[in-house]
């Protein structure tokens, strides 16, 4: 026997016992897709609960008390709707919360560290070295005149460095320095003797292969004083290099040229990777060269005010990036200046 379906109410009263059957629907939902079901149950536009009691209006006895009594109805699920709407937003935001929280109790992560350039490693290890020595750090432009780049450090007119092929030259006749030697000039320039100073920084020179490259770093150190020697110079450099390399490294001295220094000398160091045996870097010599040096000319020292019978200094200087080669073992110049992580992740660079 099937049972007959529910007879809609056709009374005010009826209608407003349906109240309590809402509410309760409505409080029991949990989430949006409940909230959804429910309204669309009660408030729907096409089949919810009280758009059926409307469409009844026209059939009941008591038209007015039961349309009031199904707006009520309406206004009442429609509130209860709207709170248990806020009550679920109120949860989401909770949760959110709790996902956005930080447990202060977890390890930190770890951030990856900053590395310094091999060239900029080898700089400060050498300003450090000459530092204690006594030497002060010095700096000058890099774009200079050609008196301070070759006319005050005695190159000839003729001399092949001031042709376009070596040197970069700017339109209005100035120059990149191609040298940090410029600076010893001011400096003997500006300050009476004695001094002593090293100088950093970068230089430019017509150049681009394997091991140059048009711009690069030099390192340059003046000393003048009264009773300066060129033993001052030998034991000057041992001890520089000693340090920067390591105390067995073999140091000699061999005579060569220079405009601004007279004698100069070439000096050079027993190849570190070898030890001096002979090998394909040091082209099988046991001997590499690190650096230019020599007594600073009395032309110069006269050129810069300084009286040449009365003090002498030494002058010498090597390519940083030379150093940073042979240090790390880096192959080709151009590593070092193409902004490569992996070169500074190497070992040793910190």
């Amino acid at each position: 026997m099937s049972s007959e379906p529910a007879a809609p109410p056709a009374h005010p009263e009826e209608v407003a016992r349906l109240a309590g059957e809402a509410d309760a629907e409505i409080a029991a939902v949990s989430d949006r897709r409940g909230w959804e079901a429910v309204r669309i149950r009660w408030i729907g536009r096409r089949e919810g609960r009280v758009r059926e009691l409307l469409d009844l209006i026209p059939r009941v006895a008591d038209k007015r008390g039961f349309g009031q009594a199904v707006n009520r109805l309406k206004e009442r699920v429609e509130a209860a709707l709207a709170a248990a709407d806020e009550r679920l937003a109120a949860a989401e935001r909770a949760a959110q919360r709790r996902e956005a929280a930080v447990d202060v109790t977890l390890p930190g992560r770890r951030v990856p560290g900053g590395a310094i350039h091999p060239v900029i490693q080898i700089s400060r290890e050498i300003e450090e070295i000459f530092v204690r020595l006594g030497y002060t750090v010095a700096e000058g432009p890099e774009v200079e005149s050609d008196r301070y780049n070759f006319e005050l450090l005695n190159f000839p007119p003729d001399h092949p460095a001031r042709d376009t092929q070596d040197t970069f030259f700017l339109e209005d006749g100035r120059l990149l320095r191609t040298h940090t030697s410029p600076v010893q000039i001011r400096t003997m320039l500006a300050r009476r003797p004695p001094l002593r100073v090293i100088i950093p920084g970068r230089v430019y020179r017509h150049d681009n292969d394997l091991r140059h490259s048009p711009m690069f770093h030099q390192v340059e150190g003046l000393a003048v004083a009264e009773g300066i020697r060129f033993s001052d110079l030998k034991g000057t450099l041992e001890a520089f290099l000693h340090r920067l390399f390591s105390p067995e490294t073999g140091v000699r001295l061999r005579p060569s040229f220079f405009p601004f220094t007279e004698p100069s000398c070439e000096v050079d160091i027993t190849c570190p990777f070898c030890r001096g045996k002979g090998c394909a870097t040091c082209s099988e010599t046991g001997w590499m060269e690190i650096l230019g040096a020599g007594m600073v000319d009395p032309r110069v020292l006269a050129g810069c005010g300084v009286d040449p019978d009365r003090y002498t200094g030494f002058a010498f200087g090597l390519g940083l990036d030379r150093v940073a080669m042979i240090r790390f073992g880096i192959p080709n110049i151009r590593l070092l200046f193409e902004n490569d992580e992996r070169l500074l992740r190497q070992a040793g660079i910190r």
